[in-house]
């Protein structure tokens, strides 16, 4: 092969500008993730059921912290339904990380079509 300007077929050896850039990008994106990811795991989020009867609280990790239970909820001769309405806050405050999960996520994951498959 015969050597042309700046190497073999113009390629210096280099990054093509482009590749630079598109690099470059890809890099502010990570870190631009890594800080969303860190401002979810610090998010709290609070979920009720049976009328308020039960609350928990859960951070953006899925940590349980708090269980706070209404002296009223409990009842000795139906403690399934106190199950349940447990149950059924933490499936809330679960499904509330996952809607904040999703939507701070969301700038990331937009424009990526071709690339679902990747991530």
């Amino acid at each position: 092969m015969a050597k042309g300007r700046g190497g073999y077929g113009g390629f210096t050896g280099g990054m093509p500008g482009n590749m630079n850039n598109l690099l470059k990008q890809a890099q502010k994106m990570q870190k631009q993730m890594e800080e969303a990811q860190t401002a979810l795991e610090e998010e709290v989020v609070t979920a009720t059921a049976g009328g308020g009867a039960i609350e928990v609280t859960m951070t953006g990790k899925k940590v349980l912290t708090s269980v706070k239970i209404d002296k009223d909820a409990v009842d000795p001769e139906d403690v399934e339904m106190l199950e349940d309405m447990v149950m059924a806050a933490v499936n809330e405050a679960l499904k509330k990380v996952d809607e904040l999960s999703e939507e701070k996520m969301a700038k990331f994951t937009r424009g990526v079509g071709g690339f679902n498959g990747l991530f």
